[in-house]
């Protein structure tokens, strides 16, 4: 299981790429149309993020001892490492990931960016870049 967390991290951070390329042709391009390249990418962004969500919280719930220790010992929000592995990461995942629903749906059914559509990517994107645990991924 965590190797699949992992896995669908790398993947993640590449769809992410995409989408944040996409947009930035989309939001500066001449005609503000929604290309076929953003829609996609949000899309299958959206995908990796609800299967990493799925497995993170299966693993949480059902694998982690660490998880289960820190509860059972009364210390889940006193330690800070704790409190991030297990409550601030999969919140802001999870807040990510349902923005990131909320943009497919609007770049789906619109032909045209939105500003506020944009502010919401940066809020998704920042929530995402924040809580990303990238000394486990590339052991920084």
């Amino acid at each position: 299981m965590l190797q699949a967390h992992r896995g669908f991290a790398y993947l993640i951070l590449l769809s992410t790429a995409v989408f944040i390329v996409a947009l930035l042709i989309t939001m500066f391009g001449y005609s503000g149309r929604i290309s076929k390249l953003l829609r996609k990418s949000t899309l299958f962004t959206m995908i990796f993020f609800h299967t990493q969500a799925l497995i993170g919280i299966i693993m949480l719930f059902f694998f982690s001892p660490g998880f289960k220790a820190a509860t059972a010992a009364g210390t889940l929000m006193k330690d800070s490492v704790s409190r991030n592995t297990y409550v601030e990461h999969p919140v802001a995942m999870i807040l990510a990931a349902v923005l990131l629903t909320i943009l497919n749906k609007k770049f789906k059914t619109n032909d045209k960016l939105q500003m506020s559509w944009v502010i919401l990517a940066a809020v998704a994107l920042a929530l995402m870049l924040w809580a990303f645990q990238w000394g486990r991924l590339f052991g920084v």
